[in-house]
């Protein structure tokens, strides 16, 4: 293993309790400790959600022209695990929304800025790869967390998830600091090399991401994925803290750790196979995955079957979180616009998962809980029809060409020697 590798490993296995807050951890404070409504816990995540969104593009574009990535990813850091921990302080709805908010617009650095430095470092050929192992990291990083989460809940209530995020901030920071400066190409980091790359080359204008129509069916596919994927989690968290209240961290935590280490494979998996199977078929069966997942919670109200399905997440979101930034990356190569691409499809991801959170919270209001998932399995058939029909392959040709030319050149020797 290289220091480089090395370097990555760390940053996304610290980084991956601090990128994403406190997610669904959240819902089970807010729920059990403060009695929130599941309504109102829908409306405040959507809030911290849609701040996030509108950072998600001026954070790429930030990314795509900054030499300061190192430092961007440590700052957003701070900040994020800052706004976690005042909660517990304020947690009247006007507090807990300002600070979800400040997260949220923190929380947009990371995506871009992991991808620009794992392309700045290991360049276009070994990115899917590193992109795989970047997320069996980022998985393994969870289920680490979550197990300590559960464990320590178990004996101090849910504020024990807030010492826990303080703890792995300070080590994401230290993370951050073993990258070499020097290590990180910031041509190829924003997407310039193509394999083309010459002295005069310069980012392509956002005009030509807005006519690219791959690049907008993929937005839209991500989408439907995320506003499907997104309140499943949180909703099955309220379901086993409602049975149990007192183990409703602990059950979640469980949730967690058994997606989290299914997703572990699942990204290895994407990164060996993708430039050999292509990326398509590899995402429509994480559609396919998280339809089945929806449709199959409303079964049973058993704790042991909730936690079960749930590890269906880890293959599809072990998938998705592995082709993300490698299709985006098909998509934009040679622009210069890899990073405020990465930010504007992750905007459309973020605005699928915080108008899910609303609409699962009014729908378990009206209906049930069964009904929220019955609608989110629907929603992710959708996403599954228009991706399956819509998306081409976006492997780049040159793969496929080469490997065809060795297949030739092989069979020639073949008949050759016959």
């Amino acid at each position: 293993m290289t220091r480089r590798d090395g370097s990555l490993d760390a940053l996304n296995f610290f980084l991956a309790d601090v990128r994403d807050g406190l997610g669904p951890y959240l819902a089970i404070y807010l729920l059990t400790v403060q009695k929130w409504d599941a309504a109102s816990i829908g409306v405040v995540m959507s809030i911290g959600g849609i701040a996030g969104i509108l950072a998600q593009t001026p954070a790429g574009n930030f990314i795509d022209v900054t030499r300061y990535k190192r430092a961007a990813v440590i700052v957003a850091a701070i900040v994020v695990t800052a706004c976690c921990l005042i909660l517990p302080l304020a947690p009247d709805f006007l507090a807990v929304a300002l600070a979800q908010s400040a997260a949220g617009i923190a929380g947009s650095i990371f995506a871009p800025a992991i991808a620009a430095i794992t392309l700045g470092m290991m360049g276009p050929k070994a990115f899917t790869r590193r992109t795989g192992r970047n997320e069996a990291f980022n998985h393994a990083g969870n289920a680490v967390a979550a197990m300590l989460a559960g464990g320590a809940a178990y004996f101090m209530g849910p504020i024990a998830v807030f010492y826990l995020m303080a703890a792995m901030a300070v080590a994401s920071i230290g993370a951050t600091l073993i990258i070499p400066a020097g290590a990180i190409d910031h041509d190829v980091a924003r997407g310039l090399d193509d394999g083309r790359q010459n002295d005069n080359a310069r980012p392509a204008g956002i005009a030509a991401l807005l006519e690219n129509r791959s690049l907008l069916v993929f937005a839209a596919s991500v989408v439907l994925f995320h506003f499907a994927n997104a309140a499943m989690l949180p909703l099955v968290g309220q379901k086993l803290a409602l049975v149990n209240e007192g183990l409703g961290t602990t059950l979640m935590a469980a949730c967690i750790v058994i997606a989290q280490l299914v997703m572990i494979p699942a990204a290895l998996l994407v990164g060996a196979k993708a430039d050999v199977w292509g990326r398509k078929p590899l995402f429509i069966a994480g559609f396919v995955v998280l339809a089945a997942r929806g449709a199959l919670y409303p079964l049973s109200d058993d704790p042991y079957w909730l936690v079960g399905v749930q590890a269906l997440d880890g293959v599809g979101a072990g998938i998705f979180g592995a082709l993300f930034p490698v299709v985006v990356a098909d998509l934009t190569r040679g622009t210069g616009r890899f990073n405020v691409s990465l930010g504007a499809i992750a905007t459309a991801l973020g605005l699928g998962a915080a108008l899910s959170a609303t609409f699962a919270g009014l729908i378990v209001v009206m209906a049930g809980y069964s009904a929220a998932f019955v609608a989110l399995a629907a929603v992710a058939g959708l996403g599954l029809v228009i991706y399956a029909a819509f998306m081409p392959e976006t492997k780049p040709r040159s793969d496929r060409t080469e490997r065809s030319s060795s297949g030739s050149e092989a069979t020639m020797r073949v008949m050759d020697r016959g």
